[in-house]
């Protein structure tokens, strides 16, 4: 069937798959209509500042109450959680081929398919990120993740995201966030594998646009949000929740994806990232990738982002008398980039889709040997760069590597040598 979507980032929408479903008037009447349970989920605490506040009411055929006592489970034991006790830091520059999807066993969901390579700060306290790869070959269980939303990007193969909220089918070419606390599974119909930014921290946020000015980079208006779509019925289901890096199995009364209508702005979304608006320098000089920003998770330090999710599209490049790739470059960020399809502008080989690198902060890195005398040698005449989508997870904290990433064969052990054989200069002697 084809969706429809709510549009408009961040909006209060409001949606029932029934009509009469959503109360007029009064926000809580004494009884929901159509004899629902009123439910109320917050993503933000009630006295944030209004433009903050995330809270959707719901109104399900039963609440979310109904299910038994949370017991252990062993399920993901790929995917950890930060703070990582045997994380392996290090500030050398690292880089993974894609992993394998035919090396995972068969009727493995997204749970047990998630791979960690790296994270930082706490899940418990609520800073940080880690990043995940996520493979797998069936649909999943209804879970949700009570330490961090869920950015997915996909990398091959749909999806549908079956939520709380409704339906929303993503494929490579865009992104859906899950928010944190929300219920889902994904519904697939062959073997998917893509990237996952873990986010403990504030919830992602469109960034500003400072002297960019009202228009450019994400528009509100493109991100989708789920129409209401309910799931009816009366036989027990499991439900697998990851919280404080643990996961967690309860027997809920009936499918927890029994919201007939909602209204509010904490609801998960998908973006098309071809509908992203390109920013670029039109006279000289390369700027700095927050141009490319599409979403931002800030942090404390007004600014910083605790993770910023950047792209690399297509584009048009046209700067004159300038070195048109990224030049060398060490910051205090730390970066790690995946690339969707295509060839990646600022490195001629070894960064292919699936793959991934990881600069730490202020670990020396920028284009390679190849790149270098290409882009210094070549031609200043308008270039379209095609056939491309990189991203990037860019953090304030320094990113620590998993062990099991760290001694896996994707992990490439020859990166450093891709700046291995620049010449070094020669100044003449004084006359």
């Amino acid at each position: 069937m084809t969706l429809q979507y709510l549009s408009g980032f961040g909006n209060q929408h409001a949606t029932e798959a029934r009509d009469g479903a959503l109360p007029q008037g009064r926000n809580s009447p004494q009884q929901a209509p159509l004899g629902l349970y009123a439910e109320q989920v917050s993503g933000s605490a009630f006295t944030a500042p209004r433009v903050r506040n995330l809270r959707s009411w719901q109104y399900r055929l039963q609440p979310s109450v109904a299910h038994e006592a949370y017991v252990p489970v062993h399920a993901g034991n790929h995917w950890l959680t930060a703070p990582d006790a045997i994380a392996h830091p290090t500030p050398n520059r690292l880089r993974w081929d894609a992993l394998p999807t035919d090396g995972i066993p068969a009727e493995t969901d997204f749970i047990d398919g998630m791979f960690s390579i790296a994270s930082n700060g706490s899940a418990r306290n609520h800073a940080g990120i880690a990043v995940h790869i996520y493979r797998a070959n069936k649909s999943s269980r209804i879970f949700y993740n009570a330490d961090g939303e869920i950015l997915f990007v996909p990398q091959q193969g749909a999806m549908q995201l079956q939520t709380e909220f409704g339906l929303l089918d993503v494929a490579p070419g865009e992104i859906a966030v899950i928010p944190r606390g929300v219920k889902f599974r994904t519904l697939i119909e062959s073997s998917v594998n893509g990237y996952v930014c873990e986010n403990y921290g504030a919830p992602f946020e469109l960034p500003e646009l400072g002297p960019i000015g009202a228009n450019g980079l994400a528009n509100a208006r493109d991100f989708s949000y789920p129409v209401a779509w309910f799931e009816q019925s009366t036989n027990p289901i499991e439900v697998i929740t990851k919280y404080a890096g643990k996961f967690w199995r309860a027997m809920a009364a009936s499918s927890p994806l029994n919201v007939v209508a909602w209204h509010g702005n904490y609801a998960p979304y998908k973006y098309n990232l071809a509908r992203f608006n390109t920013m670029n320098t039109v006279s000289f000089d390369h700027p700095d990738p927050s141009i490319f920003t599409v979403l931002t998770s800030p942090s404390n330090t007004l600014g910083t982002a605790n993770c910023d999710f950047v792209i690399f599209p297509p584009r048009w490049l046209v700067a004159e008398n300038t070195f048109r790739p990224p030049w060398f470059h060490r910051n205090c960020m730390s970066e790690y980039m995946g690339l969707i399809h295509g060839a990646y502008d600022a490195k001629a080989a070894g960064f292919v889709p699936g793959g991934g690198s990881l600069h730490n902060a202020f670990s020396a890195h920028g284009p390679d040997l190849a790149t270098f005398n290409k882009a210094s040698a070549a031609k200043l005449e308008p270039q379209f760069v095609g056939n491309t989508m990189a991203f990037m997870f860019e953090s304030n904290l320094a990113l620590e590597p998993s062990l099991q990433a760290m001694k896996h064969p994707a992990l490439q052990s020859n990166y450093d040598q891709v700046w291995s054989n620049f010449p070094q200069a020669v100044l003449k002697e004084k006359l």
